[in-house]
């Protein structure tokens, strides 16, 4: 069969890019593997309950933001949220917490009252940090490390700055870009939205809409990999099955960068240049706990959404798998579990080799697995008293998990730093090897988050209609 577009992967980066050509006209099917559309971000339900895997905090609702002008054109209504104030809270090894949101004075308070070592350093860092966003600042200057703007301040201010970027950029301010930092540190003062149901329901709403405009979702279809012409040039994609589909304008893969080169374009046509910086890119792997959790705890917290530092790491590089995890309890409103308690996520940063040692069994794996839980449990209790008796684990997820769902190299989460130096980025649309393939997702999209990834498939959405 014959489309225009066909897209790879059902995950928010996918499932944006077609819906919008969909509504636009354009002939376009997505292939999923999986039985339901959502890629790594799809909720992990079990026992009544259903677990967001991510630390539930999302932007880009705002009036005229891009998720009001992308469902301005589609066929369906956006899924419910809510703005959380604050966006979230930073506790610290010492119990302090700063609350990040949208007020200004009382931030600017916090900052002086809980790092007096350095108050003036860190308003001013987060003055540059507004001039950056904005734009105002040449482009050498936000290429550098956010470590180059800390000098001034105290290793306490450095890590209440590493644990965010750690958790929105996956690396520290040694490593980190300014230009990335700056809309990781910025936007959560200026709002963070929790979508009702999980970004599951955004998900599923992308799904109606594509179905709705005529496009074509066809779930449990594997794609094994591009199909060619005599010429070598991308002319589908064959199907495991051994179907083999045409594209007369473009494919679009919502893979990793890469299985799009290493599975989908194939390592036999991948120039050796790109193949070897394939190999030097590294992204964490994400070890979850979902619990349930009393829903009368939550007026306990002084947040439903925490960033936990738990070890300053002084004198030592900073090892987010060991200082931090982030918890994230549903709304009130939006329980996602059975009466009287919340569908909770503890999200912490792991090495994901370790979970795929050579000849690993699922004994040794499970050991892992366990071990595991008793330092990530330890430390949620040390940095979190307030939780008590009131949760209880119902279920982990590894690295292995995310690859066995999501097919992930390792299981890798997030874009990992360099990306940049693979392929041609155009506004944050990867353009591969070859002028009628893109790359879309969050290993390749430099913008932040989610929106970041939904911001840059709606402009590749743009290019592919007037192609």
């Amino acid at each position: 069969m014959d489309y225009e577009v066909v897209v790879v992967g059902g995950g928010i980066g996918g499932l944006t890019t077609a819906a919008l050509l969909a509504g636009r006209g354009v002939k376009v099917c997505l292939f999923e593997r999986q039985s339901r559309p959502g890629g790594c971000i799809a909720n992990f339900e079990h026992l009544g309950y259903a677990f967001e895997p991510t630390a539930g905090l999302y932007s880009g609702w705002e009036p005229n933001g891009i998720y009001e002008r992308i469902f301005a054109e589609l066929p369906v209504a956006p899924p419910k949220v809510d703005l959380l104030s604050p966006s979230y809270v930073v506790r610290l090894p010492d119990r302090n917490e700063v609350a990040v949101s949208d007020n200004v004075d009382q931030f600017k308070e916090t900052l002086g009252s809980v790092f007096p070592e350095s108050s003036a350093a860190a308003v001013a860092f987060y003055r540059k940090l507004d001039q950056i966003h904005l734009a105002t600042l040449d482009d050498s200057s936000a290429s550098e490390p956010v470590a180059m703007l800390l000098n001034d301040c105290s290793l306490r201010f450095r890590r209440f700055i590493d644990v965010q970027l750690q958790t929105f950029t996956q690396s520290d301010s040694e490593r980190c870009p300014l230009h990335r930092a700056a809309p990781a540190l910025v936007t959560p003062r200026r709002g963070m939205w929790a979508i009702r149901g999980g970004a599951e329901a955004l998900t599923d709403a992308l799904a109606e809409s594509l179905k709705a405009s005529g496009g074509a979702l066809r779930l449990n279809s594997p794609v094994l990999r591009l199909a060619y012409g005599s010429d070598g040039t991308p002319t589908g994609v064959d199907l495991l099955s051994g179907e083999r589909v045409t594209a007369t304008r473009a494919i679009v893969s919502n893979l990793t960068v890469w299985d799009t080169y290493g599975k989908l374009i194939g390592l036999g046509r991948t120039p050796a240049s790109i193949s070897k910086q394939l190999k030097q890119l590294h992204s964490w792997g994400a070890y979850l706990l979902f619990l349930s959790m009393d829903r009368a705890a939550a007026a306990r917290l002084s947040s439903n959404r925490i960033l936990a530092l738990t070890d300053w790491q002084e004198q030592e590089d900073y090892s987010p798998d060991q200082a931090q995890f982030a918890f994230a309890a549903p709304p009130p409103w939006d329980p996602r579990a059975p009466d009287d308690k919340l569908a909770v996520t503890v999200s912490t940063l792991t090495e994901a080799e370790d979970w795929f040692a050579f000849h690993q069994d699922e004994t040794a794996h499970e050991e892992q697995d366990q071990s595991t839980l008793k330092a990530v449990w330890a430390r949620v209790h040390a940095a979190m008293p307030e939780l008590g008796d009131s949760v209880e684990v119902i279920e982990t997820a590894t690295p292995r998990t995310f690859y066995e769902n999501t097919r992930r190299k390792l299981g890798m989460v997030g874009r990992p730093l360099g990306t940049n130096n693979v392929a041609n980025l155009g506004g944050g649309v990867c353009q591969t090897i070859f002028p009628n393939v893109f790359l879309i997702g969050d290993t390749s999209c430099g913008g932040f988050g989610l929106a970041g990834v939904v911001q840059a498939a709606s402009a590749l959405a743009a290019g592919l209609t007037s192609r």
